[in-house]
């Protein structure tokens, strides 16, 4: 009995996209964890480093 040797084993494809699959989920959650990062942290318009146009706005506001 005489085996054929395969280049790739079908263990190694879904290894494979498992592991593309997963990687893909963690850039997602990295990229979601930036935007509310950055959301959060943003510069508030009431401190002194505040926007210019956050003083026009409470001008007009009053």
């Amino acid at each position: 009995m005489a085996s054929q040797i395969r280049a790739e084993h079908e263990l190694h494809r879904r290894r494979l996209s498992r592991n593309i699959g997963l990687g893909v989920t963690l850039l997602l959650f990295v990229g979601m964890m930036y935007g509310l990062t950055i959301a959060k942290v943003g510069t508030d318009p009431t401190d002194e480093l505040g926007a210019p146009w956050a003083a026009a706005q409470d001008k007009a506001a009053k």
